[in-house]
């Protein structure tokens, strides 16, 4: 039995068989018989028996491995599990090492989500999801891929930082590299030791700020493994194209210096040159063997992030998610905000913005929302009237200047520092409100409140991970406020169904919605440097994908399950922006003319292809 497909190719559609093997959603059948009329029709039957079951027939350029027999199996790159062919496992050596049934991805994909459900617990799945990893890379970026609402929960926030509390408890395989003290002077050869030639997207953390969990050194390895899962299954970037890292310098957290188990360094995290220079090294080693590798700095304590942004944005392709990933997303989700409001989004330097929160990604934000108000016309100190951030001691003002770093200094009111979040909301009545804190409940019954008294539809975004320090719940949120606000936040929520029979869905201002697709555009046009304009291109692209529908029932952000074509849209904008930055090294005019359709070719997807056995042959 079999099932029946056909398409039509005319002699203008005809691509190479390279593009050919990346395009399963669109059956590619290569004639090289004379084209008949306008095209040639062409028939493939995908067989419904035997071991071809659902599987498609089609040309697939083979991948050529080093690796041979059973360490075929072993490898999770290349490893297909039962999958694997009566031909492969004959052409490869290594018939016999598996149970004879053959199964077809999408078969394995459904046991492995059976036992999953099964379990109940968060950090149960999670494991189950990096056996999977660990054994499996193509089905498990597929299963991802294919349920990212429901897993990007399990693989990121807000189950990784239970996930990297419990790292080294947890510990069973090596993924990624680990770069310490010790290793100083050796790095430009260490990075030698990671077996592939190609790396595009390096995820790098010192484990000195992780989520809100604070100091939680080496075991910080999960958030560069949650984040580059997501690069590859959300932004299709090719799993072995990427690299995450550990800067292990130490750790202050008192517990972890005398746990007999932790895996990390043991001693008290190095400070100021000693610090600085095990970063350069790193950073020099990595761009010496990956000249076009971008460098992701991820979950990096406040007063070291702007820092090394500062040091290395100008002359590396760098960026840091926290301060400028997040403030991106944020930006994108304001906006999303003012279109549900009906408010034109070129009014975003008249809103009163007042954030909770002056660390690095509080100022980012901050930075970032002050930059879309100058791309729109709003000279910097118009801008910047329109910011109040409060930290811990109160509003910013000028009678601290002298304790502030230089990003903060910026935003510093001449009068009134030194206000309470209430006194602020009270006088200056803001607009949007946004929690960058890590305070779990910090924002009371009474604020809400008061702001939503002082203004139509408040814009509220409790911005801190994980869900347990939210500074309010979406609940809490629609409850004060009678359902008149507009919610995002940084961990997901639950729908709210108010007493008058309303139910609010409340949407997640989450940075996958823009790393990705920031990473596969700068990395497909060959850029030298991420810029702000590009940052600001990717907001207003994630903004622009949100639909009217969902912007009516009070949603900033698009449908999670949407994530491959947000990625798409975001990467051909940034991308654009380097043609006109005159960044797009890698571009041919051709490609340039038709970014959307060189992205997507671009965009890895996780489905097995053929293995070839590498060969010697000598005559």
């Amino acid at each position: 039995m079999a099932t029946i497909i056909t398409q039509t190719i005319t002699r203008n559609s005809r691509k190479s068989l390279q593009t050919a093997k990346r395009r399963p959603s669109l059956l590619n059948f290569l004639s090289t018989s004379p084209a008949i009329g306008e095209g040639v029709r062409l028939v493939e039957e995908v067989p419904t028996e035997g071991e071809w079951a659902g599987c498609s027939r089609r040309f697939m350029a083979p991948l050529t491995i080093s690796a041979r027999g059973g360490d075929i199996l072993t490898d999770p790159l290349f490893n297909k599990g039962m999958s694997f062919k009566s031909g492969e496992r004959d052409r490869l050596r290594f018939r016999g090492l598996l149970p004879a049934r053959i199964f077809n991805m999408h078969l394995q994909a459904e046991h492995f989500l059976e036992t999953l459900r099964a379990e109940e617990s968060n950090i149960r799945k999670y494991l189950l999801l990096e056996d999977l990893h660990d054994r499996n890379e193509t089905l498990y970026h597929r299963v991802l891929m294919d349920n990212i609402e429901e897993m990007a929960p399990l693989i990121y926030t807000p189950t990784v930082g239970q996930a990297c509390k419990e790292f080294a408890t947890r510990f069973r395989r090596p993924r990624g590299m680990y770069f310490c003290e010790a290793d100083r002077g050796n790095m430009a050869a260490m990075v030698h030791n990671w077996p592939h030639r190609d790396v595009h997207v390096i995820v790098v953390t010192d484990g000195s700020r992780i989520l809100g969990l604070g100091d939680l050194g080496a075991n910080g390895m999960g958030i560069p493994i949650g984040k580059l899962a997501l690069y590859c299954a959300a932004g299709g970037i090719a799993p072995h194209r990427v690299l995450p890292v550990v800067l292990d310098v130490g750790t202050d957290n008192q517990e972890l210096l005398k746990d007999r188990f932790y895996i990390g360094v043991q001693q008290p995290r190095l400070k100021g040159n000693e610090y600085f220079q095990l970063v350069d090294e790193f950073m020099q080693a990595v761009r010496y063997r990956w000249p076009n590798v971008l460098v992701q700095f991820e979950d990096f304590s406040s007063d070291k992030a702007q820092t090394l942004l500062n040091t290395y944005r100008h002359e590396h392709l760098t960026f840091n998610d926290d301060i400028q990933g997040t403030g991106a997303t944020t930006l994108a989700g304001v906006l999303g905000a003012m279109r549900a409001k009906g408010d034109p989004v070129e009014a975003l330097g008249d809103q009163r913005i007042l954030i909770a929160g002056a660390g690095s990604a509080g100022i980012g934000v901050a930075q970032v929302l002050k930059q879309a108000m100058m791309e729109q016309g709003r000279t910097e100190e118009d801008a910047l009237k329109t910011f109040f951030i409060v930290d811990q001691y109160g509003l910013l003002g000028h009678e601290r200047l002298d304790q502030f770093s230089p990003e903060q200094q910026k935003f510093a009111r001449k009068t009134d520092g030194g206000l309470s979040l209430m006194e602020v909301v009270k006088k200056y009545k803001p607009t949007i409100l946004l929690g960058m804190t890590a305070v779990g409940g910090l924002f009371k019954e009474d604020l809400i409140r008061e702001m939503a008294g002082n203004c139509d539809r408040p814009i509220i975004f409790p911005l801190s991970n994980p869900t347990t320090k939210a500074e309010c719940t979406a609940e809490q949120a629609f409850e004060w406020t009678g359902g008149n606000c507009i919610f995002a936040s940084g961990s997901p929520f639950d729908p709210v169904s108010m007493s008058d029979g309303r139910t609010f869905y409340p949407t997640q201002c989450n940075n996958m919605f823009v790393f990705p697709g920031l990473g596969l555009g700068v990395t497909v046009a060959g850029c030298k440097t991420v810029t702000d304009r590009m940052l600001y291109v990717a907001a207003e692209a994630l903004a622009n994908f949100v639909s009217q529908e969902e912007l009516e029932e009070g949603k900033v952000f698009p449908h999670v399950s949407t994530i491959r074509e947000v990625s798409h849209r975001v990467a051909v904008a940034v991308a654009q922006e380097a043609v006109r930055d005159g960044q797009a090294s890698k571009l041919t005019e051709a490609q340039r003319n038709n970014l959307e359709e060189h992205v997507s070719k671009k965009m890895y997807y996780p489905e097995y292809v053929p293995l070839v056995e590498k060969r010697e042959i000598t005559i």
